[in-house]
């Protein structure tokens, strides 16, 4: 019996010292990662301290638990005060099933913006930055805008290649030159910042600004693809940390994190896309101020607008 107790105590001590054992490699592993994800966050941080993105005065609509719309914007600075947006798109995010919509609003579009005569849609960023070009949506189709992000082209060309080192996975239509500032050729391959960024903008064919818009929005879709796989994971930190000085936002650092992982992780495959205006609701006019502009059916793409994001429009 003696014996037994002996045997019995001498199996705890080794069960006790085991658990200790796992536990303490445990705490080493949290400690390492969570040293590793604060160097890479400084890393990336340290890397867009030359950005200069402007300050941003926004207006946002009302917090609500059903969805939130990011007005996403791309500018070309070029060291300049002022500039018109190049991209210009809503993303909207359903919280409740993480579910991502991206609409694309023309540059061309000819808008009524409050307190101007009426110009391209583009300009009223030029006039009036982030808040002027809110509102000019707002008035137009009626939608709520929660968010912004402000993106310079070349930040966004160091956010792709932190992101996706080995480029991003792109099925190149027919081969682009003109005006991109890189030379891209047919097929399927693997493009670098600089490279997506000029398949983003190219139109020097038929499809001119249509054909531009809806290359930004498979550029969209092809980094939530590249951000869900494993081997992104790693890269995150980094990226999180260089986004606090390449994008401009209102959101706080945690709530860009969260929002990132849903839409990336969450949700169907796809992204559902729509451009503004939808086909057939267009014409094409000409005015001194504005020069060529597309002249919409207004109803017509608010109700096209409603039915696609699925929210009351005001």
């Amino acid at each position: 019996m003696e014996e037994e107790r002996q045997l019995r105590g001498k199996r705890r001590k080794k069960r006790r010292f085991r658990k200790r054992g796992i536990l303490f490699l445990l705490m080493i592993v949290l400690l390492a990662l969570g040293a590793y994800f604060f160097m890479q966050y400084q890393s990336g941080k340290k890397l867009a301290e030359e950005s200069d993105l402007p300050e941003v005065e926004f207006n946002n609509d009302e917090e609500n638990d059903g969805y939130e719309n990011i007005l996403v914007l791309g500018v070309d600075a070029r060291g300049e005060e002022k500039s018109r947006t190049d991209t210009m798109m809503l993303v909207a995010h359903n919280k409740e099933t993480n579910d991502v919509k991206v609409v694309s609003f023309m540059r061309d579009i000819y808008a009524e913006i409050p307190g101007y005569q009426s110009y391209k849609l583009n300009t009223a960023y030029y006039l009036g930055g982030v808040d002027l070009l809110a509102d000019t949506l707002r008035n137009m189709f009626g939608v709520e805008i929660q968010h912004y992000a402000l993106v310079d082209f070349s930040s966004f060309e160091k956010l792709v290649d932190i992101a996706a080192p080995n480029g991003v996975e792109m099925d190149v239509e027919k081969d682009m030159s003109e005006n991109i500032g890189v030379s891209l050729t047919q097929g399927e391959q693997r493009l670098n910042g600089k490279e997506l960024l000029g398949y983003a903008r190219f139109r020097a064919d038929n499809e001119g600004d249509f054909g531009r818009v809806r290359r930004q929005q498979q550029v969209l879709a092809a980094l939530k693809e590249e951000m869900i796989s494993i081997s992104a994971i790693p890269k995150f930190p980094k990226l999180a940390g260089a986004a606090q000085g390449y994008v401009k936002t209102d959101m706080p650092v945690l709530d860009q994190i969260k929002l990132a992982t849903d839409m990336a992780t969450g949700g169907t495959e796809g992204v559902e896309r729509l451009t503004i205006p939808v086909e057939g609701s267009y014409s094409y006019g000409s005015y001194a101020q504005a020069g060529s502009v597309l002249e919409i059916n207004l109803e017509q793409n608010r109700q096209a607008l409603s039915e696609f994001l699925d929210q009351p429009l005001q």
